[in-house]
């Protein structure tokens, strides 16, 4: 899948490519799913840092079966023999789903694979194995004490971060060690980790996809979504986890596109190579014809305030209150804590918070309905180092609450999200622009995110 560094980081196939490659024969899904396994098995990569458990025999049965399949003229989609990694929140049946954590080493296997994880299977996808992550998926940064952390792409000799809390999911696609990766996003947790690492990364409108054998972090805002190399990639895998017919998506002409952009919280404490990669893209896709409003729309400034005393986060403290009890030694201390601070939040709080989401989610759709989308940097700045994140419990808090502080405006508004690259590639930090749809408007954000994606690739 990845023939080696390119301009620093490894390149990757488009899922269709990989799908034609098939086709023609000039590969086989063994022979990538055993590319994959040497890339995770490489000594001097990140595999053991990104992999929390890959069953090669079953991958190698799997692609055998795919290849038998393909040759009789059976083949079930475009995704059909491509390793696929899941990150350690989803349901396989018969493995542990310890989401990142080693206080659910010893719970009972799952009984039963989630919703799109059985998707995904009927679709053809070879399941390669189930990637590292933040802790019970509460962070944006990609830290995890227990597995390691996987170094970024980007400046792998320094260490960076590769964002969360997707984080192996995104490093095990740049790798080579899956096609495409499945993650959850609560609060950005595709969309960081894509942008950090150089990827695309999907978010839908919530109810699109199941969540059904997904361990929970919040369920007002969890969502599935998918990292790959290519907004088309994303819009493959979506199609086959919303249970949709994987039509190959056609791009809008940039021309006719109209896109928003807030002038409200999501410009504030950038750093200054975001804000001019930032500027840049804006520039590439005004002269390319699309037609550019700056807007206020202060109802983002609504989200932080609203989210202030934390009520909405109760939803992880009821997840967890019975194991932190039992076992709280056994969490990530960062962890534990965040999700501790909402412990004494009364139930009216939340109430009051779920009602005053669902009349800001009217009040934004109001604002923003006459656009296409809605343009922002995906993150305010680039990677932070590992370990001076590990060294210090403040900054990180810090750095955390700012890596979140955009992605999560696309959560509360229960709004689809694509992030896309937006630096050069080049040696150069990645960056991702963000473009967040209307509710339920998630094909016409990937049509508008094909064309924008053109533009910026050129």
């Amino acid at each position: 899948m990845a023939d080696g560094p390119v301009g620093g980081t490894p390149a990757m196939t488009p899922l269709r490519t990989l799908a034609d490659d098939l086709d023609a024969g000039r590969t086989t899904s063994r022979n990538l799913v055993e590319q994959a396994l040497a890339r995770i098995g490489d000594p001097a990569g990140e595999g053991a840092r990104v992999m929390l458990k890959v069953d090669e025999d079953a991958a190698r049965a799997a692609a055998d079966e795919s290849d038998r399949l393909r040759a009789a003229g059976i083949v079930a989609s475009p995704i059909a023999g491509l390793p696929v990694s899941l990150k350690d929140l989803f349901d396989v049946a018969g493995e542990v789903t310890t989401a990142g954590s080693i206080v659910l080493q010893n719970a009972a296997p799952a009984a039963a694979d989630a919703a799109v994880v059985a998707r995904l299977r009927r679709a053809g996808a070879v399941i390669i194995g189930r990637t590292n992550m933040t802790e019970f998926a509460y962070s944006g940064l990609g830290l995890n004490p227990h597995y390691g952390t996987p170094k970024n792409p980007w400046d792998r000799d320094t260490g960076r971060i590769p964002g969360g809390s997707s984080a192996g999911a995104a490093v095990s696609v740049t790798d080579g060690m899956a096609a495409a990766a499945l993650g959850t996003d609560t609060g950005g947790s595709v969309r960081i980790p894509a942008a950090l690492c150089g990827l695309a990364g999907f978010k839908p409108t919530q109810r699109r996809v199941p969540l059904e054998g997904v361990f929970p972090l919040l369920k007002s805002l969890d969502s599935v979504g998918v990292l790959a190399p290519t907004v088309a990639c994303c819009a493959i895998m979506d199609a086959v986890l919303a249970d949709e017919p994987p039509l190959a998506p056609v791009p809008r002409a940039i021309g006719d596109l109209s896109f928003a952009v807030p002038q409200s919280l999501v410009l504030e404490a950038l750093d200054d190579y975001v804000a001019a990669n930032f500027a840049a893209a804006l520039t590439r896709l005004s002269a390319a014809g699309a037609t550019l409003k700056e807007i206020p729309f202060a109802e983002l400034l609504e989200i932080p305030e609203l989210n202030k005393g934390g009520a909405i986060y109760v939803e992880a403290y009821a997840v967890h209150r019975t194991l932190l009890e039992r076992s709280r030694d056994m969490y990530d201390p960062r962890v534990a804590g965040r999700i501790m601070r909402v412990a004494a939040v009364e139930a009216v709080d939340y109430i009051d918070v779920i009602a005053a989401r669902a009349g800001l989610i009217d009040r934004a759709n109001a604002v923003t309905a006459p656009f296409d989308g809605v343009l922002m940097p995906t993150t305010a700045t680039v990677a932070a180092q590992i370990a001076v994140l590990e060294a210090d419990e403040k900054l990180y808090n810090q750095t955390n609450l700012l890596m979140l502080r955009n992605t999560f405006c696309a959560n509360f508004l229960d709004r689809p999200a694509l992030t896309i690259p937006m630096h050069r590639p080049d040696d150069a930090p990645p960056a991702g622009l963000m473009i967040m749809g209307e509710v339920g408007g998630d094909a016409g954000l990937i049509e508008a995110g094909l064309a924008v994606e053109s533009v910026l690739r050129d």
